[in-house]
């Protein structure tokens, strides 16, 4: 399976680059998956229902993202509600949205993304190695992916070791 990942889209120009180039790359290296970050596609800070569905139409399969998510007045209930916008799982629950799934890859088979957060130069989370971990236990997929988004390249690192051999 071919995932494509991409990192912060960040603003207007982010968001043409992925409308120009995005069809491309999936038919260049027959992408069976995309997940983009989307914390900073409206206006450079936060998301909105208006981009992310225009991201989505782009051909991206789900948004992950990280402590901007919140940074958009407008943009707060659609995050609560969406099903393929996920806001990081290490927040706590009663913060609304959801921080993983599984979703349908272009063959069917379902891929399991998880969106984590770290705590370094970072507002406060739960552990995310321990939310890593209990997810990873129930999450019963061939394919699992996760989306660390840090500050701390040591953290990265740190996280990297941790789930090597997990996902």
């Amino acid at each position: 399976m071919r995932i494509l990942f991409i990192g912060d889209v960040v603003g207007r120009p982010g968001r043409k680059a992925l409308r120009v180039l995005l069809p491309g790359l999936k038919d260049s290296y027959d992408v069976d998956f995309c997940i983009a970050n989307g914390e900073n596609a409206a206006g450079g800070k936060g998301i909105t229902e208006k981009v992310a569905e225009e991201m989505f139409s782009y051909g991206v399969d789900v948004l992950t993202s990280g402590n901007h998510i919140w940074d958009r007045k407008e943009g707060i209930s659609y995050v609560q509600s969406a099903s393929r916008l996920l806001r990081p799982a290490n927040y706590p629950p009663d913060v609304g949205g959801i921080g993983y799934g599984a979703f349908p890859s272009r063959s069917g088979v379902l891929v399991g993304v998880i969106n984590l957060q770290g705590r370094t130069f970072m507002p406060a989370t739960d552990c995310p190695f321990r939310t890593a971990l209990r997810i990873l236990e129930e999450m019963d997929l061939p394919v699992k992916f996760v989306d660390f988004h840090a500050e701390a390249t040591s953290e990265k690192v740190a996280m990297g070791w941790f789930l090597d051999g997990k996902v």
